[in-house]
């Protein structure tokens, strides 16, 4: 007679989650120890420890946060199938940036959120790709991906360089300074550019999960390791802890840039957009080093459009409804810098192939940059 079977049936993907199975997943991961600095951040605020002791704090905890959130969204897409969780990706893929950049907005540091959009820009191609293509160059001759979504994407980020100079050039045209105030027009001017932006990125969802799905979509076959209920679980408390570790960030940027003789220039363009991606560039990364540079490509240049697509446009617009209104007008610096950065992607893109020097080149840009944003002051 064979003997019973007592083996459990597998979860279902709306069934109860599990608290056990929650805080696993969490800390299952690389960043997984990183999660301590949210209770040591927490810890040194409410002893009302130095702001520069905050600042690192937070910053670190806020690494390990967005990599969990990022985690939990992709375990929600596999349970709600190819559109669905293809749309919820791209949709949530920078959330730990929209977090940090609406706490920062609400502030006032309007100067501050406007650099790390420009730097998570720059970042993500320069950076993030630079470093992608280096390491997974290394004893490869070369690494192909698909020109085509490579193609689309160089198109939207030289949108998105029009979408900075434009208001930029009108504020000077009409005042004759980047640095006035700016006026009602300005104001206007880059509101109705930003909703051509959204329009634009929308349109871009619809090409990439509907109309040319083929083109980009990546196959997923593993099973699930969240129930649905578990993953909506983790993303809202991944959600609201990077919320209160923002807030904390957000409130020492001024102390601490004071402390480490930084402008805040700097800090929002390199300090603030390199933490609210950490987790993108590690995945980005790894995925090189595995001769998977479609996955690369995807991330680093679809996190870029992201940014100037959705991102900023969201926070203009979020902005009226604030006491401190953010135009489109960018730091000379930081237009540049774009500028550049989007063409040695797009002249990376052409052949739709990559090697090792290439992305050392891309890294000696990000570094020339980097330097130059350290010894130019906030206008």
């Amino acid at each position: 007679m064979a003997a019973a079977d007592n083996s459990k049936p597998p979860a279902r993907a709306g069934s109860r989650p599990s608290w056990k199975q929650a805080l696993g997943f969490a800390f299952r991961s690389w960043s997984g120890w990183l999660l301590a600095a949210v209770p040591l951040a927490v810890t040194l605020e409410l002893f009302h420890v130095g702001g520069l002791a905050i600042f690192a704090a937070s910053a670190i905890a806020i690494v390990p946060l967005a990599a969990v959130l990022g985690d939990a969204t992709e375990e929600l897409s596999l349970q709600l199938g190819p559109s669905a969780g293809g749309l919820l990706n791209a949709t949530f893929g920078n959330a730990s940036e929209l977090i940090i950049a609406f706490f920062a907005l609400r502030a006032g540091q309007v100067d501050v959120v406007q650099a790390s959009l420009t730097g998570s820009i720059i970042g993500n191609l320069l950076l993030v790709f630079g470093l992608s293509a280096f390491l997974g160059g290394l004893g490869r001759e070369r690494q192909r991906f698909s020109r085509a979504m490579a193609g689309a994407n160089t198109s939207m980020l030289i949108l998105a360089v029009a979408g900075l100079v434009m208001p930029a050039l009108f504020s000077l045209v009409v005042s004759g300074s980047l640095t006035a105030p700016p006026s009602s027009r300005v104001e206007l001017l880059s509101e109705w550019t930003a909703a051509v932006l959204l329009i634009v990125y929308i349109a871009g969802l619809i090409f990439s999960q509907v109309t040319h799905r083929s083109l980009t979509a990546r196959s997923e076959h593993r099973p699930p390791k969240l129930t649905r209920a578990g993953a909506i679980a983790v993303m809202l408390a991944a959600t609201a802890l990077i919320a209160w570790m923002s807030e904390l960030f957000v409130g020492t940027i001024e102390p601490a840039a004071r402390a480490l003789g930084m402008s805040r220039l700097f800090v929002g363009v390199i300090v603030v957009a390199t933490i609210g991606n950490a987790a993108e560039h590690a995945v980005a990364v790894v995925a090189a080093r595995r001769d998977q540079m479609d996955l690369a490509v995807a991330v680093s240049m679809g996190s870029s459009v992201q940014i100037a697509l959705l991102v900023g446009p969201l926070l203009v617009i979020s902005s009226l409804f604030m006491g401190t209104h953010m135009t489109l007008v960018f730091n000379p610096f930081e237009i540049v810098a774009v500028a550049l950065a989007v063409i040695i992607m797009v002249s990376t893109c052409l052949d739709g192939e990559t090697n090792w020097l290439e992305g050392l080149m891309m890294l000696a840009l990000y570094a020339i940059l980097a330097i130059a944003f350290y010894f130019v002051p906030a206008a």
